[in-house]
């Protein structure tokens, strides 16, 4: 049972099984006041209801109470979903969307809220998600980040989101890491710099940013590690010193190009 003792409608009446369209369920148990009611304002006895009648989800489609009709789509007949796309309620258009064939809901990937639209980003494949990413919500963006195939996500390696270049530097192919290690903000850098090899991190020595360079000195190459045993940050420099304690092989000095500093 719920914990909420009212019953009231969406609009604030008490409910009056009496006078209810559904009277004659209530004798035969498929509805209950308080717990499972298409007249309750509370989504969760309203979706108990529909559990209970699918059969009726047809008939509530036109509800002026947005919630009953957002629920009545789940269980309504597919043919009467897609005027509910134009619902003013954005609820009621996911939920018509993601029972619908998919050429019906591409429109809904320029949908005026940002809810549906990034929920549409999980219904879509690749080629059909290129058009949303140039999309004006970040989020929406950071989500078909992590949706989209590695060799898409080039328009996103400058996107003005920090978060969502960092997902973007979590997934890129491997060819395009060096590319993002010179992105502006560290956290970026730092997310390419973790999935380079050794070899390569030598460039990022000279990085600003000291859990870049402490990266550098834990994981580079010897020689790497040897240009930051004198680094200004305590840290990175026990961490350059640890990693030549732990190494085979004396640290050459030979010369290591650096990356030069993002502006």
């Amino acid at each position: 049972m719920d914990d909420i003792d009212e019953a009231r409608d969406w609009q604030g009446h008490d409910i009056d099984c009496g006078r209810c369209a559904h009277a004659d369920l209530r004798a035969e148990g498929r509805c209950r006041l308080k717990h499972a009611c298409v007249q309750d304002r509370y989504a969760r006895r309203i979706d108990r209801f529909f559990n209970w009648n699918p059969g009726l989800a047809n008939g509530h489609l036109k509800h002026p109470h947005f919630e009953v009709r957002a629920i009545a789509a789940k269980h309504a007949a597919p043919f009467l979903l897609p005027a509910l796309l134009e619902d003013p309620e954005e609820t009621v258009r996911w939920n018509a969307a993601r029972r619908l064939p998919k050429r019906l809901v591409l429109p809904l990937r320029h949908d005026p809220h940002r809810e549906v639209r990034i929920r549409i980003v999980t219904l879509l494949e690749d080629g059909e998600l290129l058009p949303m990413l140039a999309d004006e919500d970040y989020y929406v963006r950071l989500v078909i980040a992590r949706r989209i195939a590695p060799p898409l996500l080039g328009r996103l390696m400058d996107d003005p989101e920090t978060e969502v270049r960092r997902v973007v530097a979590q997934r890129v192919p491997a060819e395009w890491l060096p590319r993002m290690t010179r992105d502006r903000d560290a956290t970026v850098r730092l997310d390419a710099a973790r999935r380079l090899p050794p070899d390569l991190l030598a460039r990022l020595a000279g990085d600003p940013d000291w859990r870049v360079r402490h990266l550098v000195a834990s994981e580079a190459t010897p020689q790497a590690a040897a240009l930051l045993v004198e680094d200004g940050d305590e840290m990175v420099r026990e961490a350059a010193r640890a990693r030549l304690a732990a190494s085979d092989s004396p640290a050459p000095g030979r010369r290591v190009e650096l990356l030069e500093a993002p502006r």
